[in-house]
């Protein structure tokens, strides 16, 4: 089971900005930026090649909507999408507010961000999302 798994479950904790049957998103606990969002999806998935095409364009659409809820929250210029996919075997989706390419840089993530931080951050993602 992987821990992304465990957070869909409720194992672990986790600050949820989306959920449905197929797809969830939630912050990450290192972030490239604030409001830096994992859309994930529910089924234990290694490889985004080997995911079925609809369930693909779920979670691509999912982090679509949250991209447009980090543009809005943290008025960022761009909002970055990449599939790493290094650092837990289940798929997801990394979406960030970038405002230079320095921003891409996972050598940079804040490796103890404060709760406070990330709660708001979580508060301000789905209020943006709200209110789409």
């Amino acid at each position: 089971m992987t821990v992304f798994t465990q957070i869909i479950n409720g194992d672990i904790p986790g600050r949820f900005v989306y959920e449905d049957d197929e797809v969830v998103a939630f912050l990450t606990i290192a972030p490239l930026s604030p409001g830096h969002t994992l859309v994930v999806p529910r089924a234990e998935i290694d490889h985004w090649q080997a995911i079925d095409s609809g369930t693909f364009a779920k979670v691509t659409a999912v982090a679509q909507r949250v991209g447009q809820a980090i543009e809005r929250a943290f008025d960022a210029p761009r909002v970055g999408m990449i599939i790493a996919g290094l650092e837990v075997p289940h798929l997801h989706v990394h979406v960030f507010a970038a405002h230079s390419l320095s921003d891409f840089d996972f050598g940079s993530v804040d490796t103890d961000p404060s709760a406070e931080s990330l709660d708001d951050a979580q508060r301000r993602i789905k209020e943006a999302l709200a209110s789409m």
